[in-house]
């Protein structure tokens, strides 16, 4: 039997595509016992024990691996492929292609010479058969299925290279005889199986050698080809099993050969006759022990699957386990491979018959002891679910017993039933077992046979072992051995990786699961990191993935780690985490590590004592009982953690384990936590804390008795005496204690029955209003009985309470009002003057009270209050009646207004609904009064509601009839409509089959279906049927789910009454089966016709399409037949891989392996989908002269030709519509690029013009336009045209001949020029093309993210943005220090600004001036003060702009805390601001940065704005940075002029071809955490700028602000072995022209490709040359001279002429340069003017809203004007700062380059925000002409921002209020406020006499006396502010 496709998936799955599927069992099932317990297990599973840690997807199907342990390298072989990886990260280090190859299983590899083929060869791929390591030799051992199964030799460390070439190439080496047999190694067909393994040499022999196991694949076998040639390649020279020389290093003539001597071949070959009865199908081929002690024996053994027929006497196991035995030693006798092979069956079975019996072999994994191997159980038939599949394990010491019982049984004595001789094998000796006389077999002999012993052997009787684990669809196995436990790790066939951790007893403990690649099956082989065995290495179909084998970091407490019973994972108690044990200091020492076999009781636990704390008594310490497993602590630095950063000291008395005591001081009582407002106690958690650790806690209380008394008040004493603390009553003092003493003499109660308290009794109700006395009984009152009381009845009913006795009291004369129909009141009695005290009242006294007025809209409902209490009375309304009226009378008779339903079954039952007026007082009144003629109707009590509604329940009637519904109360009713009998009857049903899954909508057809109040469709007597819809005649329903696919009875119930005959049957049927859907791709528009492949469609009544996570809307489908289903495929939000779902009758459908897999994990098994849809973008298309207007004339025939540009879609001729106007274009030729269509029609002439669309599924394209005219028109227009034309040429001919003399001598003079300069203009145009074309592909490829985005941090964005060199403060303190190199060459800078560090002044004067500052603080607090003071400031005319803004900036980091009322000083600043321009021009309002406002205006928005520029423009605003940058450096550039080839500034464009070539440079440099790179730059550059790049190229995981520096660093080049060069950009060598010194480069230099450079840190900076742009460009060029107009004459000739060329052709890099920029400058803007949902920008809503109310407050209704305010205070006022400016966000290196780029950039913002028309021409700045076509498009997108900001929900003040409080919260304490404050006061002082005159004129700051505050401030700091800083 086969073991699995070389492509990964198992053969059993692919046989299974042919024969119907068996009956499943259900569900229900009775499961087998251990199974139960496994799903019980499995119930409480979580995720999280598995990580994936790195992938490697692979383009082709995978087929092998091998790791390389030493190395740390993994090799991967896919069809075709080869890759080597690195082991950590899974990364390509070299690829190799082996495929496709012409080939025919035919013919011989064409490597054998003397062989011919006459059969044709085709196109082949290549499946990996083996990849072996051969480390000895240093070798990867690589066989194909291509060439008959060919080997190639490469090299280990570099897999692309073939490290031995065989048969070996031409002279010098000597010719070899190669055999057939030395090529044909493995299998040859993609689904035969082959395994290898690389054997220790042999006894003597130098080199390894080579196992094979290959299925045989030639003549008679299901592989071979069908043909009518019986040539057979593989019978003769491809055995089953071989081993082959390895030996790359001696004769290449024997390499891959049988020779073990001259005369035998080391080879097993079953005959040819038998071949049919031995179908062998290797699973693996594997050592053990893999590593034996010296003179010990090792075996190789291969296990396998045999397809014997059953009863063959050789082999009746199907799975088997083969042993050979391998030389020992140097010394030991190589034995022939049949001499010592043995096979004996393994059988996995559960003991409960052959249905239980797993008789395929998938995957084995040997341990150390144990052979642990997975077995399915094949289902024989083509199905969809996975096969039954179980874990056995088998001990390698009874396979030993086994071999040498079989070999005595064979030699010794003879026993046939135990052992046979395989006589199917060639080399086998005799058809029987023989006994030996007189020969003694040693113990090796028994191990590993003899010559003259029969062989081979196979053992009869298979091993047994019981299963493990079971779980459908296994296909793999790794084992892991971890202190008690074994570690299985499982994978299966659609993709997950199971792990489960088993006992000592093989029981299942605990279980994991994890999806590697869902519906991509887990290759059979799994291994463990040689170097790290924390790590597993699987592959699926086309992945190669690194799993860690626990994630131990999802447990966070004790109890969840050590319970989750992971043997990987345990508590490592010092360090508080859940941790593998080598990851844990000291773990190999007790009790620092608790592992999963101690359990969770040996958790770290604590007691205290004492557990419960009165909050006024004094404590001198607590005991602290610590158990569990922690090491002693003793010694260790110990402290009690209270939180809040409240700790005490602790201390453990001597060394303990196990159960230690400590002791700690109680926290002070000022420190104690703060009682909740509803609680007499506080719950405390301590923490006993090591190392900076808490690693125990316990909770203690803390309680106040004196509190019970304001929790409880009305319970106060029996809330005291019945509380869990030891409280005392105090009855004088009406206070509860926790010191009896404290009481005053007098009899106290001392349980809660003694407390004085009220007996509550009931009483009648109150009418509203009335004046009534109340009794009010107590008990335990003596003491209170002369103390005066008062009745509450709550908040302001207060009333005299008189005392009867000591144990009554009368509540005098109580008025209570309501305005309700009845409103409890709660009576309490409290001592009269002190309201807080109440005497207890544990069962609460109530009085109600009613108003008869209200709620009693009729007779009924009035005078049924009666029941309740209430004295109310009928007339004209419900009325309070008098204590001497008459009782009320009768109310008019029912009033029946509507009844429901109309109709209902003679069995009753139905519940009919009578509404209506005055339907009786209570219920009694109509308990017997309801009747339908002559059945009564019998009242539900719970539905009765008085007077309005009766809901009875109707009797049983003998025939159909049909009458009133009559209500007797005394006087009868009756209803107008009437109520029917019915007899309903159930005719029919359809459909009536569906699937088990349910979802079939089915209709019942009948008569009086519509009768009764409730209705039921029971399916089987149990099941409803939900979602009914009826009519009179018909009953629709949703089928539920059925168990089985079984016939089950359909009942129609009314009223829950008994079933309506029918006999109605529903035939659940097995579910529909989809199989395959094609095709897999999809425009992103969707549309797409995907045919849906299966099986039992024809029950499909609805379908629907869905794609996870891209998905748009599902879409429906259409059912064609019973097997096939179309669907368009759903558009898609992005170009991604997706998984698609399907809905068939409203149920998800679930296929047979993921219903399979519900019982590993339900929620895993939902997860995923077998199907997947790849999206791809929407194909293009034009017309192929790319023009947008086609004429043509009508009648005349018209045939279009359209060009499509090339996809992945595969899209056939059918699925394009191609639409003139509504007339379909028909199509005739699809080519890859090009499509031919034709319209026979004619088409009309009424339009004129008719667009040409192009239609692919919902993607519509509009091409071109057609033109229509007439062709009489035409041609009296060409007449006309050409008589003009004919005209024009006599003029001109004349004038030519006038002037063809004078122009003669010109022409001949300037042709030569003409000629030459057109050259240039043509040359420099078509390259511009290209690189317009090409640039943006290849910048995408060579974008480089992975560095991350190194942004500013917080503080260092505000004050690069508040003070960018515009205050003093900055230019005096803002100093970057000196960059010291560290040993990595990065440059460690650390920016220091005055605001972010310490307030510098001497320790003498800070008393004085902290209390100065701090004034100062709360003046610049005060609204009228700091409005005051910055209108003062602002009206002096030295006050300059700079001064403002540094003003604006330190009152915003002054009022950083306070955001929300900066916010409003900022506010009525503005109101200001706008007042004074509305009077002038209010649309020059906020244009400029003049006054203080404007400047904290750009401040407040830095700061709100924040959260976006990172989270959402911070992305593409660094990747349109890096693009800038690469797109400048892949040209030239001038070192000095700093000119470049590519640019989008005109101004800093060079104008001159410089032909540039990259260089590819391999650079080592020991810097930035990286060794050796290949660093890309061009042969122009000069040193320093290779220099720069090698830097960006080892840093760019690095801030820029870390980096060496150029003039740092040395770079050295290694022209030889023996010579080596230190570059610099001025030497001896350097050239000189025109008296100038021309900079070096690696033209210069000749420096080839790919040569090696070493750049290291210099040892003393050359600052000889300073830098190389600030050069005297009198002396010093690098790529062009300076243009110097009088040294023209002195240039040759040919310098001269090249000067004329026009340099406006190079403009045209502007254009390639922008278009490669252009999709990063699109993302770039719409992120700035774009709106999150999650994260809407409250602050831009709340000030444009505040601008509208201001406009409208002026009457300032035009529009633009708004739009120029919020255009100057968001965009001009912050975007564009931070375009110029990214150094004010990211920590990079702005060059003046690219800030000439950003101004280009910027510009084109400004333009998008402007409203006025861009007047351009073509004399208008290039600058601003590059964008002039987008901007139109950008303005789009500015209003629309501006219109979504407007259809934002308006805020009120305190959510903007909160969302700055919240801003301030976030960003605390970054800045020092006091400097902020010092530096303001210096203004404060300069423009004293100014503000305290301003402050006198101020009303409002005299009154508040503000100028004298402001004195106090002055007097403070006069005289210590100068001085300080003097001394400072």
């Amino acid at each position: 039997m086969a073991r699995r496709a070389a492509g990964g998936a198992p053969l059993s799955a692919w046989a299974a595509a042919a024969s119907p599927l068996p009956p499943r069992p259900p569900f229900r099932a009775p499961l087998p016992c251990p199974l139960l317990l496994l799903l019980l297990l499995l119930g409480a599973a979580q995720a999280g024990a598995l990580e994936i840690q790195r992938r490697f997807p692979s383009p082709t199907p995978t087929n092998n691996f091998a790791l390389d342990g030493a190395a740390g390298t993994v090799y991967l072989a896919a069809v075709n492929r080869l890759y080597q990886l690195s082991g950590a990260n899974l990364s390509l280090e070299a690829e190799a292609a082996v495929g496709p190859v012409a080939d025919s299983p035919l013919c011989h590899a064409p490597q054998l010479p003397q062989a011919s083929c006459e059969h044709p060869r085709r196109l082949t791929d290549n499946y990996n058969k083996i990849l072996q390591l051969d480390p000895g030799q240093g070798l990867v051992v690589v066989c194909g299925s291509i060439y008959q199964g060919f080997c190639q030799l490469r090299r280990r460390g570099n897999i692309s290279t073939v490290a031995v070439h065989f048969p070996p190439a031409a002279p010098p080496a000597e010719p070899v005889t190669v055999f057939p047999s030395m090529l044909n190694v493995a299998a040859n067909h993609p689904n035969a199986s082959t395994v290898g393994l690389v054997l220790p040499p042999a006894a003597g022999a130098g080199g390894s050698r080579l196992l094979v196991g290959a299925t045989y694949t030639g003549y008679g076998s299901a592989f071979f080809p069908r043909n009518r040639s019986l040539e057979d390649h593989r019978f003769e020279n491809t055995p089953e099993i071989a081993i082959r020389s390895l030996d790359a290093r001696g004769d290449l003539a024997k390499l891959f050969t049988f020779d073990l001597n001259p005369s035998d071949d080391n080879i097993l070959k079953i005959k040819q006759g038998a071949k049919e009865q031995h179908k062998l199908g290797f699973v693996r081929a594997f050592l053990h022990p893999p590593d034996p002690p010296s003179g010990a024996q090792s075996y190789a053994y291969l296990a396998l699957n045999s397809e014997a027929r059953a009863g063959d006497k050789e082999s009746q196991a199907r799975s088997l386990l083969a042993r050979i035995c391998l030389p020992r030693g140097a010394g030991g006798d190589a034995k022939k491979l049949t001499e010592s092979y043995i096979q004996l069956g393994l059988q996995c079975s559960g003991g409960t018959g052959r249905g239980d019996l797993y008789s395929r072999l998938v995957s084995v994994f040997p341990a150390r002891e144990l052979l642990f191997a997975v077995f399915e159980r094949p289902l024989g038939a083509p199905a969809a679910r996975a096969a039954p599949a179980a874990l056995c394990a088998f001990r390698f010491a009874d396979v030993q017993a086994a071999i040498r019982a079989a070999r005595t049984a064979c030699f010794v004595e003879p026993a046939p039933d135990v052992v046979a001789v395989l006589d199917s094998v060639v080399q086998g000796t005799g058809p029987a077992c023989e006994r030996k006389r007189n020969i003694q077999l040693q113990p090796e002999q028994l191990d590993c046979g003899a010559a003259h012993l029969q062989h081979p052997l196979s053992i009869l009787q298979p091993l047994k072992a019981m299963p493990v684990f079971r779980a459908p669809g296994l296909s793999s196995v790794a084992v892991a051995s971890i202190s008690n436990y074994t570690v299985v790790f499982l994978g299966t066939v659609s993709g997950r990786l199971l792990k489960i951790n088993l006992n000592e007893s093989m029981q299942v403990v605990s279980r994991r699961l994890v999806t590697v690649a869902y519906g991509e099956p887990v290759h059979h082989v799994m291994q463990f990191d040689p170097a790290d065995p924390g790590y597993l290495y699987l592959m699926t179909s086309h992945q190669m993935v690194r799993v860690r084998v626990a994630a131990c970091a999802v447990h966070t407490t004790c109890r969840d780690c050590v319970g989750a019973a992971d043997a990987y994972c345990g508590w490592c108690a010092l360090e508080t985490r859940c941790t593998l044990q080598q990851d844990c200091a000291n773990s190999s020492q007790q009790h620092f590590w608790t592992s999963a076999s101690e359990g969770p009781g040996r958790c770290p636990t604590m007691t205290v004592l004492p557990a419960e704390i009165d909050v006024h008594q004094e404590y001198p310490g607590m005991i602290l009982q610590i158990s569990g497993s922690l090491p002693s602590l003793s010694g260790m630095e110990m402290a009690c953690d209270y939180g809040n950063n409240i700790r005490t000291v602790a201390r453990v008395p001597g060394p303990a384990f196990g159960h230690q005591i400590a002791y700690c001081n109680l926290l002070p009582k000022d420190q104690f936590p703060p009682f909740p407002s509803h609680q007499d106690h506080v719950t405390v958690e301590m923490s006993v804390r090591v190392k900076r650790r808490n690693i125990v806690s316990a909770n203690f209380i803390i309680y106040d008795c004196s509190r019970i008394g304001q929790v409880y008040p009305h319970t106060a004493c029996t809330s005291c005496l019945s509380a869990q603390w030891p409280c005392f009553w105090c009855t004088q003092q009406h206070a509860c204690v926790s010191n009896q003493s404290r009481c005053e003499a007098s009899p106290n109660p001392t349980s809660p029955q003694d407390c004085p308290q009220i007996l509550p009794s009931p009483l009648a109700p109150m009418p509203t209003g009335s004046s009534q006395t109340i009794p009010v009984r107590l008990t335990n009152a003596a003491f209170f009985q002369s103390a005066a009381l008062e009745c509450n009845f709550g908040q302001q009913d207060v009333f005299e309470a008189m005392w009867v006795n000591e144990s009554a009291v009368l509540c005098n004369q109580v008025v209570l009002h309501t305005t309700q129909k009845s409103q409890v009141f709660p009576l309490s009695l409290q001592l009269k003057g002190q309201p807080a005290r109440f005497l207890d009242s544990p069962d609460p006294m109530t009085v109600e009270v009613y108003n008869c007025a209200m709620g009693s809209p009729d007779c009924s409902q009035c005078l049924g209050r009666e029941d309740v209490g209430h004295l109310c009375m009928w007339s004209d309304g419900c009325r309070l009646r008098g204590p001497l009226q008459p009782l009320p009378g009768t109310c008019p008779a029912p009033e029946i207004r509507a009844i429901e339903p109309l109709s209902g079954p003679l069995d009753g039952g139905t519940l009919l609904t009578i509404r209506g007026r005055n339907l009786g007082r209570r219920l009694s009144d109509v308990a017997h009064g309801v009747w339908i003629g002559g059945v009564a109707c019998e009242p539900l009590v719970d539905r009765y509601t008085v007077s309005e509604e009766i809901v009875c329940a109707t009797g049983p009637a003998p025939g159909a009839f049909s009458d009133v519904v009559t209500v007797n109360a005394s006087k009868e009713g009756k209803s107008r409509e009437r109520f029917s009998y019915v007899l309903p009857l159930v005719h029919s049903l359809e459909p009536s089959m569906g699937p088990k899954a349910g979802g079939t909508r089915i209709t019942i057809h009948g008569n009086d279906l519509h009768v009764g109040s409730e209705l039921q469709v029971l399916l089987n007597d149990t099941e409803p049927c939900t979602e009914l819809v009826r009519t009179d005649t018909s009953i629709s329903c949703t089928v539920p789910g059925g168990a089985l696919p079984t016939p089950v009875a359909v009942c129609v119930r009314f009223e829950r009454r008994g079933c309506v005959r029918g006999n109605l049957t529903f035939w659940y049927m097995q579910n529909p089966v989809i199989t395959a859907i094609s095709p897999r791709r999809s425009p992103i528009s969707g549309g797409r016709t995907i045919t849906v492949a299966g099986e039992r469609f024809h029950m499909v009544q609805n379908v629907s399409m869905a794609v996870h996570h891209i998905g748009r809307q599902p879409t429906l489908c259409k059912v064609l037949n019973s097997t096939l289903i179309t669907c368009p495929s759903p558009g898609a939000l992005s170009n991604a891989s997706a998984p698609v779902d399907f809905f068939i009758n409203g149920r998800a459908y679930a296929d047979e392996v993921a219903v399979a897999e519900e019982l590993l994990d339900s929620e895993e098994a939902q997860r995923g989908s077998r199907f997947r849809l790849d999206y791809l973008p929407d194909p293009q298309f034009s017309t192929a002269k790319r023009e947008k207007w086609i004429k043509h004339h009508p009648g005349e025939p018209l045939t279009l030709v359209i060009h499509k540009e090339q996809d992945s879609l595969g899209l056939e001729s059918h699925e394009y519509r191609v639409k003139i106007g509504q007339v379909a274009c028909d199509i005739q030729i699809v080519s890859e690029r090009v499509i031919h269509c034709s319209v026979n029609e004619s088409l009309g002439t009424a339009e004129g013009q008719l667009p040409i669309t192009i239609q692919v599924g919902n993607f519509n394209q509009t091409i071109a336009t057609l033109q229509l005219g007439g062709s009489e028109t035409a041609i009296i227009v060409s007449i006309v045209i050409c008589s003009v034309l004919l005209l024009l040429s006599v003029v001109a001919l004349f004038v030519f001949c006038t002037k063809s003399r004078r122009a003669e001598r010109y022409w001949q003079k300037t042709l030569l020029q003409m000629e030459e300069m057109e050259s240039q203009i043509r040359e420099e145009i078509r390259k511009g093309f290209a690189e317009l074309q090409t640039d943006m592909t290849d910048l995408t490829k060579e974008l480089n993210r992975s560095q991350g985005i190194p942004f500013l941090e917080y503080k260092h964005f505000v004050t690069r943005t508040f003070f960018p060199k515009c205050s003093s403060l900055y230019e005096e303190r803002y100093v970057l220090p000196t960059q010291t190199l560290n040993s990595q060459g990065s440059s460690l800078v650390q920016e220091t600004h005055p605001l972010l560090g310490e307030w510098k002044i001497p320790e003498s004067c800070r008393p004085h001036m902290e209390e100065g500052i701090s004034l100062f603080s709360s003046l610049l607090n005060n609204k009228h003060f700091l409005i005051v003071f910055v209108h003062a400031l602002e009206q002096q005319k030295d006050f300059a702009v700079r001064d403002r803004c540094s003003l604006a900036s330190l009152l915003t980091i002054a009022l950083h805390g306070k955001l929300e009322y900066y916010t409003s000083i900022m506010k009525e600043l503005l109101v200001d601001l706008i007042d004074a321009s509305a009077a002038k021009n209010p649309k020059l309002m906020l244009r400029r940065t003049e006054s203080v406002v404007e400047k904290m205006l750009t401040n407040w928005m830095s700061i709100c704005m924040y959260s976006c520029l990172r989270e959402t423009v911070g992305e593409p605003f660094f990747l349109l940075l890096c693009a800038i940058k690469q797109q400048i450096n892949k040209g030239s550039i001038d070192a000095i002029t700093g000119k470049a080839r590519y640019t989008l500034n005109e101004e800093w464009l060079l104008r001159e071809n410089i032909e540039a070539k990259p260089r590819n440079l391999n650079v080592s440099f020991q810097g930035c955490g990286m060794d050796s790179l290949s660093v890309r730059a061009m042969d122009t550059d000069t040193l320093t700028q290779v220099k720069e790049k090698i830097l960006e190229a080892f840093c760019k995981n690095v801030p820029y602000s870390q980096w060496p520096r150029a003039e740092d660093v040395d770079l050295e080049w290694f022209a030889s072995g023996t010579q080596s060069y230190i570059l610099r950009d001025l030497d001896d060598s350097s050239v000189v022209e025109d008296g100038r010194k021309k900079l070096n480069t690696l033209a210069h230099y000749k420096i080839p490709e790919g040569a090696s450079l070493a750049m290291s840190l210099t040892d003393k900076k050359d600052n000889t040359l300073g830098r190389v742009k600030d050069l005297d460009t009198e002396k010093y060029f690098h790529l062009v001279l300076p243009t110097d107009e009088l040294s023209e004459p002195k240039k040759s000739h040919r310098q001269s002429h090249r000067k004329k060329v026009l340099p406006e052709i190079y403009l045209t890099r502007l254009l390639s340069t922008k278009g490669t920029l252009q999709k990063f400058l699109d993302d770039l803007f719409k992120a700035i003017l774009s709106i999150r949902e999650d994260k809407p920008p409250l602050a831009v809503k709340y000030f444009f809203d505040f601008l509208e109310e201001q406009a409208e407050k002026r009457g300032i209704s035009d529009p633009d004007t708004l739009h120029i305010w919020k255009t100057n205070s968001l965009p001009l006022r912050f975007w564009v700062n931070i375009l110029k400016n990214p150094q004010f966000v990211f920590d990079i290196d702005k060059t003046d380059h690219i800030d000439a780029c950003l101004s280009v950039i910027a510009q084109a913002f400004i333009d998008a925000c402007s409203i006025s028309d861009l007047q351009l021409g073509k004399d208008s700045p290039t600058n601003k002409l590059l964008y002039a076509k987008e901007i139109p498009e950008y303005r789009k997108i500015v209003q629309r921002y501006y219109k979504q900001i407007h259809d934002m929900t308006p805020l009120s003040e305190q959510e903007m209020n909160a969302h700055l409080a919240e801003e301030s919260r976030k960003y605390q304490n970054e800045f020092n406020t006091n400097v902020a404050i010092a530096e303001i006061y210096k203004y404060a002082k300069r423009y004293r006499p100014q503000i305290m005159t301003a402050l006198e004129a101020n009303p409002t700051a005299r009154r508040t006396q503000l100028q004298h505050k402001f004195e106090q401030v002055v007097a403070l700091m006069e005289d210590n502010i100068y001085e300080c800083y003097s001394e400072a």
